[in-house]
């Protein structure tokens, strides 16, 4: 699977285009507006740049000449294996797959979705490949993170799924796991929840956000605490993964709290919004 196809263009679809270029593949990114693709080109430049500059990559240029970001999603026509990067919307998601297995002309093209928590199935019914759709779940930051979830359906060829293996295992030098398709895989249904617990307990006032972060930090050993992670996620995207696990297991741990819907109507998302749960430069 040489040609790649990315569709769009934010922080984890810029980071699945990276590490495809950085393995020689070549890729081609698509955004959905003029505007998209300048913002996913600066933000593929930047990271290359500070890779270079780190040593992590011998020449940014290089990697970058790889990789070619339109608004044009028939540009995707010859893929071999085209990955969904969109937003995290069961609505918006399976019209994708239905305009992208019109688009993609190869029968043995893959098509995948970097989805974290809405069943693979859905997905593949849209299209008429159902046997070529499965999950490729990367984790933010892709080029630093080590591992992908392999999520085939009841309906996905074993011969999919095995190469998607070799593509991430020896394509990308990537680990892969095998999740079945179900909500949330095997991370996001063990890690949410936590995350919900932790926003539960600032919500309450039990404790303030620091201290709820330390505690995990230094008492846990976790690299991070769980009120920075979900503002990493996006606190939009822990709002829909949440609503995800919810709608499919009913189960309480994994209602969203209120707390977390007042910030996202308020545009207070983490990271990309320079504030959430705590406040970025």
């Amino acid at each position: 699977m040489n040609k790649v196809g990315v569709v769009g263009c934010g922080l984890m679809g810029a980071g699945i285009a990276e590490v495809c270029a950085r393995a020689e593949r070549d890729v081609i990114v698509v955004e959905t507006s003029d505007a998209g693709v300048a913002a996913g080109t600066k933000r593929l430049r930047t990271s290359l740049d500070r890779a270079a500059a780190r040593g992590k990559i011998a020449s940014a240029d290089a990697v970058f000449a790889r990789i070619a970001v339109t608004s044009d999603l028939d540009a995707l026509h010859d893929r071999d294996l085209v990955v969904e990067a969109i937003v995290e919307s069961e609505t918006e998601k399976v019209d994708l797959f239905q305009r992208l297995d019109a688009i993609v002309t190869s029968p043995d093209a893959i098509l995948a979705s970097n989805t974290s928590s809405i069943p693979i199935m859905k997905l593949g019914v849209a299209t008429g490949r159902p046997e070529n759709v499965l999950g490729i779940h990367f984790f933010n930051p892709v080029p630093v993170l080590s591992l992908v979830e392999l999520v085939p359906s009841l309906l996905t060829a074993k011969e999919t799924t095995e190469r998607a293996r070799e593509f991430v295992e020896k394509g990308l030098s990537k680990t892969a796991i095998d999740c079945q398709d179900r909500a949330g895989f095997v991370v996001n249904a063990l890690l949410i929840p936590f995350v919900l617990s932790a926003i539960r307990m600032l919500e309450s006032g039990f404790a303030t956000a620091e201290d709820i972060d330390r505690g995990l930090v230094l008492g846990a050993a976790h690299p991070q605490g769980p009120l920075a992670l979900a503002d990493l996620i996006g606190l939009d995207t822990t709002q829909a993964i949440a609503g995800s696990l919810y709608e499919e297991f009913k189960e309480p741990l994994y209602a969203s709290p209120p707390l977390l819907g007042r910030m996202v109507d308020a545009g207070l998302l983490g990271r990309k919004s320079g504030r959430g749960f705590f406040t970025y430069e």
